[in-house]
């Protein structure tokens, strides 16, 4: 399996809590208004790259946890929850990941239910250039939400992520 790959940042501090390995896929279908990386619209940009060769540069940085951002993971949908799964087997990274669609409407996509399943935490919603707001944290529309995926699932509705409190 592979996903088509724009590039993966290591050690980047923008798109989740602590260091993170940051994979930017290549596709986006929403083109929202003042979107901060257009050249990922395209879904035959970037390069493909095997989930092994991704592995490996995950699994350089013991330390930094995953992001997956765009472009639109979800349009890749199957690559990333073949990736996803390494990531649970061989590590104990968490794994955040960015996309313009609502929590609600990828429970209703099959495939985008499985990726749901192994992430950790989800940013979801496009980016709407009205709404932004560079005091949100991970996120640079009020509509985006950082959802808890996990909780959110067994909840069966929307839990929201709260930053871990170390007072």
């Amino acid at each position: 399996m592979s996903i088509r790959v724009l590039n993966i940042i290591e050690d980047t501090t923008v798109d989740g809590p602590g260091f993170r390995t940051s994979i930017y896929c290549a596709g986006c279908p929403h083109h929202c208004p003042g979107c901060h990386n257009p050249q990922s619209w395209m879904a035959d940009g970037g390069h493909e790259m095997s989930v092994e060769d991704i592995m490996e540069v995950i699994e350089a940085d013991p330390f930094a946890h995953v992001t997956f951002t765009g472009g639109d993971p979800m349009q890749q949908a199957e690559g990333f929850t073949e990736l996803a799964q390494a990531i649970h087997q061989r590590t104990n990274k968490t794994i955040w990941c960015y996309t313009g669609y609502t929590f609600e409407k990828l429970l209703k996509m099959p495939a985008q239910r499985r990726l749901l399943e192994h992430l950790d935490v989800l940013v979801d919603g496009p980016y709407v250039e009205n709404q932004r707001d560079t005091e949100l944290l991970f996120r640079g529309s009020a509509n985006q939400r950082l959802i808890n995926v996990p909780r959110s699932l067994a909840a069966d509705k929307v839990v929201l992520w709260q930053r871990p409190s170390f007072a």
